[in-house]
């Protein structure tokens, strides 16, 4: 009767193992295989790869250079896109 009171007691947890091991197993019988997927995604791993390596090789060729003129990041870049002309400190009105 020991064992049966230790059951009883721990119920809950039995069933809530019992059902997460079903869960566990219908997920691996039903869900896709490893190699499905792979041969699914190829395409998209391949030219993920491809950009990476594209990124990784660039970036080490050739450094980026830096301009630190006191203006926010990215203010220049902004400037050159809205075809407004780069400011200088002659044509401020005072």
């Amino acid at each position: 009767m020991d064992i049966y009171e230790k059951l009883l007691k721990s119920k809950f947890h039995l069933s809530i193992v019992a059902i997460s091991s079903l869960i566990v197993l219908f997920l691996l019988y039903y869900a896709p295989k490893f190699l499905d997927v792979l041969t699914y995604f190829w395409p998209l791993l391949l030219s993920t790869a491809l950009f990476l390596i594209a990124v990784v090789f660039f970036g080490s060729t050739s450094p980026p250079s830096f301009d630190f003129s006191g203006e926010k990041a990215g203010e220049g870049i902004l400037d050159y896109v809205a075809g407004q002309p780069e400011h200088d400190e002659s044509c401020k009105a005072e």
